[in-house]
């Protein structure tokens, strides 16, 4: 058992979420139990995250996606009555971490969806490593884009869309940005990506792969930030000596 204030310090100097513009509050963001055994991790604070936390008697939730975003309404009514009336009746604390645990260049969603498909990382698009979002990589050698599609399917258990690109099936160079990182695919293609991987596709992004003759693969907004909060969530239990479960909520987004 460690101390709530401590865990959240300890997070907070890792992934310095001063640092991001973010759409969102990054920390704590929902306060419970001052003692914490227990952390159950997911993606999204959703209501059966919130439910399963509450049968194992976890002390914490930590996600990357959490509450109070940009100009989503204030009252607390419906939905979000209900989630926060379960997080407040049963004393759990709600961590949450956005682009900082995107960014991360050890822990962050990009880091371990790179690490995962066997990407040599050689820097950003966007900035320096641990700042920016779209990363750049070399896949294994003799790669096509056919061979990337079954690579991304393996490793995520689901079959990404392909927008394929009119010529070139060779791909020497990658960049990705896990989530909603769709309009993201013209700094990747200006960083001269054969491939671009992100969570989610827009109508416009076809055509943008297309006409710029860049490989596109959308290969979930959830499936693609799973890793991040599991890779945290292990380091708090093993830096604080508590539990820690992740549970994969299914969404097919």
């Amino acid at each position: 058992m460690t101390n709530r204030d401590d865990l959240v310090a300890a997070c907070d100097r890792l992934l310095e979420p001063e640092r991001f513009k973010d759409y969102t509050v990054n920390g704590l963001q929902v306060a419970g139990s001052e003692r914490v055994a227990r952390v159950m991790s997911g993606v999204t604070a959703c209501q059966a995250l919130l439910d399963e936390a509450v049968a194992w008697q976890a002390d914490l939730v930590l996600v990357h996606h959490g509450y109070f975003w940009k100009n989503e309404p204030v009252t607390v009514t419906g939905i979000k009555r209900r989630r926060l009336a379960t997080l407040l009746a049963h004393d759990i604390n709600l961590l949450a971490y956005h682009l900082p645990l995107d960014a991360h260049p050890e822990l962050g969603n990009n880091a371990e969806l790179g690490r995962r498909l066997g990407f040599t990382v050689t820097g950003c698009a966007d900035g320096e490593l641990g700042e920016g979002l779209v990363w750049l990589g070399e896949p294994r050698q003799g790669l096509d884009v056919a061979g990337l599609v079954r690579d991304v399917a393996a490793c995520l258990g689901r079959e990404p869309l392909l927008i394929e690109a009119p010529s070139g099936n060779a791909i020497h160079r990658v960049a990705w940005c896990t989530g909603g990182a769709q309009d993201m695919i013209v700094g990747a293609w200006e960083a001269g990506a054969d491939a671009f991987i992100s969570g989610e596709i827009s109508e416009r992004t076809t055509h943008l792969a297309r006409e710029m003759g860049i490989h596109y693969l959308a290969a979930g907004h959830h499936a693609t930030e799973r890793y991040g909060v599991q890779a945290l969530g292990e380091r708090l239990a093993a830096e604080f000596g508590i539990e820690h479960r992740f549970v994969d909520i299914d969404n097919p987004a």
